[in-house]
């Protein structure tokens, strides 16, 4: 027996003696709870389908929070892991890759990328923009004449959410996640969601740099428009501030683009950009637009251990290639569309927001977490965000036969969750 053929047989007969009960009894005494109680025990997955320990089946429509692109043990992706670790796994950065180059490459020619730019390498959305917060603060000198000697200001959104560690956590906006660890980075600006004036009021001759998601998830998905996104640009341009986009989200094909900003016709200062990006394998990256802000991070002032290495960028590099040899923006769009049009036909539907394959959706009551559970009971992995909303972003592959099966089990869902709701408050 192989070594793979014998870990898949220790894998199968350890799931197989136990259930769902008692590998979350397990968890809750050796992991940490910061995630409370997880929802199932998931051991397998195909393409867009999983299975817990129990043997259950579920539509994933969550896609590990948009991270699982080409959706679970993607043949290709896999093989070329596999081949990738069995050569070269780790070397650390005093020393490059060919898989390293090349996806850097990649990264600059699917993005438009202008002479100069350049990309740097991390392990999570997080680091991506923990990197970008250490470039903002180098862009600190202010123009000549300046009241203030430094920029010292850093604008983003109410609702944004970039992260949890230090600095990406400072950017963020829920008071919840931000207040058990102030003291945080100082310098952070939170200014109304979508309000131009509001933004062109906020930069100034003070202001290093402006990060926006273009689509919100962890607020809801809410996009911003076209036109906040120009203003934007025009704003930092004419004040010497960065533009700083974070895609972690939304990046890579999830709105159907390979970026969400491309209908905007703009030139960003910098992207950050993770979860789909290995198709379901841990990698980040930072790209930077044009010289300037290109070489504003020098030698030594910033680094990691894993971030870059071959198996990553391998992963990476991998499903950039399925996505674009297998059709999955066009599939992204056409069911996205299918999706969104089947969801505003829903009742108790109230609002429909979000481009490609990233939708949130509203209802009449707050029953999106009952609702949930509910989808979880009729085989559905879904997730809410807000009370009353639910957010999908499941593998760019999803078929339509997946997603009509959704739309038509959604009516059921809701009820159940209503009953559930209502029970609760006799």
């Amino acid at each position: 027996m192989s070594p793979t053929e014998l870990s898949h047989s220790a894998e199968t007969t350890l799931v197989s003696q136990s259930t769902g009960s008692d590998w979350l009894a397990r968890y809750s005494s050796s992991l940490m709870g910061v995630f409370g109680t997880p929802q199932r025990v998931l051991v397998r997955g195909a393409g867009a389908l999983v299975w817990d320990a129990d043997g259950k089946e579920y539509l994933d429509l969550l896609g590990g929070i948009a991270v699982n692109a080409l959706g679970h043990a993607h043949p290709f992706v896999t093989s070329v892991i596999a081949s990738q670790l069995a050569t070269l796994g780790h070397v650390s950065n005093f020393f490059t890759s060919p898989t390293q180059i090349a996806l850097a490459e990649k990264l600059l020619a699917i993005t438009k990328a202008p002479a100069g730019s350049k990309v740097f390498f991390a392990n999570s959305g997080t680091e991506a923009n923990e990197a970008a917060f250490k470039l903002a603060r180098r862009n600190s000198e202010a123009p000549a004449g300046a009241k203030s000697a430094k920029r010292t200001k850093i604008i983003a959104l109410e609702g944004a959410f970039h992260g949890r560690t230090m600095g990406a956590l400072a950017l963020t906006a829920k008071e919840a996640y931000r207040a058990p660890f102030e003291p945080l980075p100082g310098g952070v600006v939170h200014i109304p969601f979508g309000d131009i004036e509001a933004l062109r009021a906020a930069v100034d001759e003070t202001t290093a740099a402006v990060f926006l998601e273009p689509i919100q998830g962890e607020a809801g998905v809410r996009p911003l428009s076209v036109e906040y996104l120009r203003a934007a640009r025009e704003a930092t341009t004419a004040a010497g501030a960065l533009l700083i986009l974070d895609e972690v989200q939304t990046g890579i094909g999830r709105t159907g683009k390979w970026l969400a900003i491309e209908d905007a016709g703009i030139v960003p200062d910098a992207v950050t950009l993770a979860k789909g990006l290995g198709g379901g394998f841990p990698v980040g990256a930072l790209i930077t637009f044009g010289g300037p802000t290109s070489s504003l991070l020098t030698a030594g002032q910033h680094g990691t251990t894993f971030g870059g290495n071959p198996v990553a960028t391998a992963a990476a590099l991998a499903t950039l290639h399925a996505i674009e040899s297998q059709g999955v923006l066009a599939n992204v769009l056409a069911v996205g569309a299918r999706l969104r049009a089947g969801l505003s036909d829903v009742d108790a539907v109230t609002e429909v927001r979000g481009e490609g394959l990233l939708i949130g959706f509203d209802v009449d009551a707050d029953i999106a977490p009952a609702m949930v559970t509910a989808a979880l009971d009729a085989g559905f992995i879904i997730n809410s965000p807000g009370p009353r909303t639910i957010r999908l972003a499941p593998p760019l592959i999803l078929t339509p036969e997946q997603a009509d099966s959704f739309l038509d089990a959604l009516p059921g869902i809701i009820k159940a969750a209503a009953a559930v709701n209502a029970k609760d408050a006799q």
